[in-house]
């Protein structure tokens, strides 16, 4: 079973790995067959998602998390996180908040990687 600690660690990885567009990195993270609905309600594959940071089109300059929650569980763990996001989409600038729900999932030989994903922008309420 999947230890808070490590699924911590991987978030983290995970961010980085989005703030510098580390594309190896999100490839090693994100899992071949990755179910990802955007926070305009829109699929994202892996392949997809990697060919967004591959392009240069998104760059981030700060991905702040807050008000993380793990739950881990036999063979997977679900993060649900708050990041502050600022950077850029296609020249555009954003300044968002967006609450995402991961699913990490046993890859085999130890390691985890995310095998769903959902992103909804927070508002005021």
């Amino acid at each position: 079973m999947p230890h808070p600690t490590q699924i911590t660690a991987l978030e983290d990885r995970l961010r980085q790995a989005m703030l510098t567009s580390n594309v190896a990195e999100l490839d090693a993270l994100l899992a071949p067959d990755l179910l990802f609905t955007t926070h305009l309600g829109q699929p994202l594959t892996k392949s997809q998602d990697l060919a967004i940071h591959r392009s240069g089109s998104l760059s981030f300059t700060a991905l702040t998390p807050s008000d993380q929650q793990i739950q881990c569980y036999a063979g997977f763990a679900v993060v649900s996180v708050t990041l502050h996001l600022l950077g850029s989409y296609a020249g555009a600038a954003f300044d968002e908040q967006i609450r995402y729900t991961r699913v990490w999932a046993d890859a085999g030989a130890g390691s985890l990687q995310v095998v769903a994903g959902q992103a909804t922008v927070v508002t005021e309420a």
